[in-house]
């Protein structure tokens, strides 16, 4: 099949960054329609306004993401590198926190700190992750438990929205009595992901992450003190037997599994819901067989990617699908692009629950491969799972309803999704 859209006109300047965006109504509706068409007739792209190249082919993105020696800190990219350039002037004034727990998240950290800090994060969180398959599927229980009895109710608002944030609270440790104002400050905090956020947005952020980063401290002291049972405790104890961390190192990073994973979470929790909903057949085939849960969530997170990119700096001059990258030059990976690619997934754009073709990028790769992502597929496992399983007739209020999403850049995730039980 032809990787180009017919309808899509050669001398129409293919589209930069900007237009890859959920701002861009043509791209909120359908991005696959621009990023067939720039991975067709332009695979490696350079985006002169936002001073980075595009890659779409998904033997690309997997070969960039997979090359430890690729670089992340944005202070590594040329000048002209706006969009990179422009993360390290997002310091919001307002926000209190010490210039080492502002400085030290592992996303965009290169070697040898990356490492140094996210080493003992990953074994910490990996325990965790293990032995948790009770604690979420007592938080989606509990969510499902207040939605029970209900003719209708938003399956995106109600249960995506809310089993992450509780899930990776109790993980942390965080007070039961305090998890209403957990939520709160965690969804604000989030408002940090989008850089078109409104002046009320950023205020609330700065509310929001002040909270939290006091709550982290607060709470580390405590732990410190009195270990319990929760990753914060692990921290501490890996801090004391000599693991090479500060504590704005500690705090920062906590919080980041939190903000970082709630948004993507959610999406991913919520996509598949409104995928299987959409795609009756697939549903019945995850009813007759749920040891197909596995490959259903791949496929989500192929299909419906919750997040659009990933970025990368070059270390050195290179060649990248053919084109030349100087040092110091940015490349931004379309990991939505590179699960559509047709090279890679054949009949691409059908949603397949039982598919067994090339691995998916939705959670990046290399070293900067999501610290998340066990966590996430566990959640979403167990989530969709049980919402199927108490709610058999589960079906979208209005079928064919146009889908509203969210319009935060760089990360795709719907508003509502009314369900009728």
């Amino acid at each position: 099949m032809s990787d180009i859209p017919s309808d899509a006109p050669s001398d129409t300047p293919l589209p930069g960054v900007f237009q890859l965006t959920p701002l861009n109504p043509e791209f909120n509706d359908d991005p696959h329609k621009l990023l067939d068409r720039l991975r067709g007739e332009c695979p490696v792209h350079r985006d002169t306004v936002a001073g980075t190249f595009i890659l779409t082919r998904h033997a690309d993105v997997r070969g960039v993401l997979s090359d430890t020696s690729m670089w992340r800190s944005p202070e590594r990219a040329e000048p002209e590198a706006t969009i990179q350039r422009a993360i390290l002037e997002q310091r919001i004034e307002g926000i209190r926190m010490s210039e080492e727990e502002a400085r030290s998240g592992i996303l965009l950290m290169d070697e040898p700190d990356h490492m140094r800090i996210r080493g003992p994060f990953a074994k910490a969180l990996y325990k965790r992750v293990a032995r948790c398959k009770g604690l979420v599927q007592q938080v989606v229980d509990q969510w499902l438990d207040l939605v029970d009895g209900r003719s209708e109710f938003d399956a995106m608002n109600d249960f995506a929205l809310r089993v992450p944030i509780d899930v990776i609270a109790r993980i942390l440790g965080v007070d039961e009595s305090r998890l209403t104002e957990f939520r709160e400050w965690s969804e604000g905090a989030i408002l940090g992901l989008n850089p078109f956020r409104s002046e009320e947005d950023t205020q609330r952020l700065i509310v929001c992450t002040n909270a939290l980063s006091e709550y982290m401290g607060n709470l580390m002291q405590r732990r410190r003190a009195e270990p319990a049972d929760d990753l914060t405790s692990d921290m501490m104890k890996l801090q004391a037997e000599g693991a090479p961390l500060g504590d704005g190192e500690i705090s920062n990073n906590l919080q980041g599994l939190l903000i970082g994973g709630n948004l993507t979470t959610t999406d991913l929790i919520g996509n598949a819901v409104w995928l299987l909903l959409k795609h009756p057949g697939e549903l019945a085939k995850l009813k007759s067989d749920p040891s197909l849960i596995n490959s259903a969530v791949e496929e989500v997170l192929r299909y419906e990617s919750p997040v659009d990119i990933t970025g990368r700096i070059a270390p050195r001059d290179m060649d990248v699908g053919g084109c030349p990258v100087r040092q110091a030059q940015s490349m931004f990976m379309s990991l939505r692009g590179a699960n559509r690619d047709p090279a890679a997934f054949p009949d691409p754009h059908r949603f397949d629950i039982a598919r067994k073709d090339a691995p998916h990028v939705a959670f990046g790769g290399g070293l900067h491969l999501c610290i998340g992502a066990p966590l996430a597929r566990l959640e979403a496992q167990v989530a969709l799972v049980t919402l199927f399983r108490r709610f058999p007739n589960l079906r979208l209020v209005d079928q064919d309803a146009k889908p509203e999403w969210r319009s935060m850049p760089f990360f795709r995730g719907l508003k509502e999704i009314r369900v009728a039980t």
